[in-house]
């Protein structure tokens, strides 16, 4: 079982996940969702959606062997080819494993695709910070077909709708799936579930809006980005730990504490539950460049986020089980 330290709910240690732990499941008619235990950093969920000719997939995974298992559980549903290839953001966890689907059409926002290949995927793997991961062989197969506002799918007669989140909230290109004849939402990094959100390179206020956004659909089904599918009470969920991080960030900002040092003020409290509870410490870097009047999405020092985060951890590498 997982050990934590009594500060934020931070993971030290924890039982391996594998591949082979991956569930498929079928959410609506067609439709499935593919979970990672167990959610953590770069074990992110995939969304499935099957028409008679082709199958449309949301977001990859982040290593060769993980990305394999995906294709496998996705021909265990159905015998047509991957047509489509959805990004919800840059994010390698989303996007190390395209190349395993060519000659998919592969999809995403402006920003995705401009970010994914301003990075590449040696420089977006922080393999300092988890070192145990075995990438395994990975290839640049950056989008090719980007939008700037929405694009529609179809499978078969049921619509698609592909929806630029509108303004940084986890990252500056968030996107999302929304299925509206079935309720169903494959919500990407806007959604955790079970851990902590990030939005160190994105935006606390924009994060807010967009959970706004996304509760007006009305979903029945959320797919998240990282965690096991649940239902709309996870924007409430989510958006209380970020009026918490607000909160966090005020007083310590007011005191003169460093985002570190505000992070380890809050002590226990409501979300120390959550999984990869360190995120408090690199989330506070972007509660405080906004307290200071930063507009959503302005580049801040992540490299330092970074080290919090570690500090935060009692220096410890962040669990991975990728």
């Amino acid at each position: 079982m997982r050990d934590r330290e009594n500060r934020g709910g931070v993971s030290l240690a924890d039982e391996h996940t594998s591949p082979a732990d991956a569930t498929i499941q079928g959410v609506g008619p067609g439709v499935y969702a593919y979970y990672q235990p167990d959610g953590g950093w770069y074990i992110n969920n995939s969304t499935i959606i099957v028409g008679r000719h082709g199958a449309i997939v949301v977001d990859a995974a982040a290593t060769e062997t993980r990305t394999t298992a995906l294709r496998a559980a996705i021909a265990s549903v159905t015998t047509v080819p991957v047509s489509t290839l959805v990004n919800t953001h840059w994010h390698t966890d989303h996007t190390n494993g395209n190349y395993q689907f060519r000659p998919a059409t592969i999809v995403s926002h402006d920003l995705c695709r401009e970010t994914l290949i301003a990075n590449g995927i040696s420089k977006s793997d922080p393999a300092s910070n988890f070192p145990d991961i075995a990438w395994g062989h990975l290839e640049l197969a950056p989008p090719f077909l980007t939008f700037d506002n929405r694009v529609t799918l179809w499978s078969d007669s049921v619509r698609c709708e592909v929806v630029f989140a509108g303004t940084p909230a986890h990252t500056t290109s968030d996107s999302y799936v929304w299925i509206p004849e079935l309720g169903i939402l494959a919500a990407g990094d806007l959604v955790f579930n079970g851990s902590a959100p990030l939005v160190s390179a994105g935006s606390v206020t924009g994060s807010l809006a967009v959970l706004d956004q996304l509760a007006a659909l009305k979903p029945t089904v959320v797919i998240p980005g990282h965690g096991q599918v649940c239902g709309p009470e996870v924007f409430d969920e989510i958006s209380s730990y970020l009026r918490f991080l607000q909160d966090v960030a005020a007083k310590g900002h007011a005191a003169g504490r460093t985002p570190l040092e505000a992070a380890i003020d809050a002590g226990e409290h409501a979300f120390s539950g959550l999984l990869d509870g360190e995120r408090l410490a690199g989330n506070l870097h972007r509660a405080y460049a906004e307290i200071e009047g930063a507009q959503p999405g302005v580049p801040i020092d992540l490299a330092a986020t970074r080290r919090d985060m570690l500090a935060y951890n009692g220096g410890q590498p962040l669990r991975c089980n990728a």
